[in-house]
C-alpha cells in the first residue's frame, strides 16, 4: 500500500509539470523565422523612433530565447534588459496564465500585492511592466516582442504592438 501511495504521489508531481513545459515549447511546432523576428524588432524600434523615443526591441521564441535585439541610437543602457524581460515574461508565462501582453501580467501582480502575484516577479527574467506582446500563430504564442525605453510602459507596448502588426499576417499564415 505504501508503495502505491508513493507511486501515485510521484505520478502527480510528474504530471503537474506537463502543462507548463508544453506551453513553453508550443503545440504547433511552429517557430518564428529569424527574418520575421528581425522585421518585427525593426518595426517596433521604428514606431518608437517616429515619436522621438530611442528604445530597444527584443524578440524571443516560445521558450524565451532571444531571436533578435535592436538597440536604437541613443537608447539608454538599461533598455536591452527591460525589453528582453518584457518579451520573456509574455513568452514563458503568457501561455500558462492566458495573457498576450505584459501589461496584463502587471495587472495580475497588482491584483495580489504581497502574495502569489508578487512572488511570480521573483522568477529570473520576469518583470511586471507593460511593453511586451505575444506573436501569435493561430491561438498560440510562438514568440514575443518586448520594448524598453519609451516614456512609459504603455508607449513601449504600443511600439511592440506595431512590431507584431508588421508580421502578424505572415506569422499566422506559415
Amino acid at each position: 500500500m505504501k508503495t502505491r501511495t508513493i507511486a501515485a504521489a510521484l505520478l502527480l508531481v510528474a504530471t503537474s509539470w506537463v502543462a507548463p513545459v508544453m506551453a513553453q515549447v508550443g503545440y504547433s511546432g511552429y517557430a518564428l523565422p529569424l527574418a520575421l523576428a528581425m522585421e518585427a524588432a525593426t518595426a517596433a524600434v521604428t514606431a518608437c523612433e517616429a515619436k522621438g523615443w530611442p528604445v530597444t526591441a527584443t524578440v524571443v521564441d516560445a521558450s524565451g530565447l532571444v531571436k533578435a535585439t535592436l538597440k536604437a541610437d541613443h537608447a539608454t543602457v538599461h533598455t536591452p534588459d527591460t525589453a528582453f524581460r518584457k518579451a520573456y515574461t509574455v513568452a514563458t508565462l503568457g501561455p500558462i496564465f492566458k495573457f498576450d501582453r505584459s501589461s496584463a501580467f502587471a495587472e495580475i501582480v497588482a491584483k495580489y500585492p504581497g502574495g502569489a502575484g508578487t512572488s511570480l516577479t521573483t522568477i529570473p527574467n520576469v518583470i511586471a511592466l507593460a511593453g511586451g506582446v505575444g506573436v501569435m500563430h493561430g491561438s498560440e504564442i510562438v514568440a514575443a516582442i518586448g520594448v524598453g525605453g519609451a516614456p512609459g510602459g504603455d508607449k513601449d507596448e504600443a511600439c511592440a504592438s506595431a512590431g507584431r502588426a508588421a508580421i502578424a499576417d505572415r506569422a499566422n499564415a506559415q
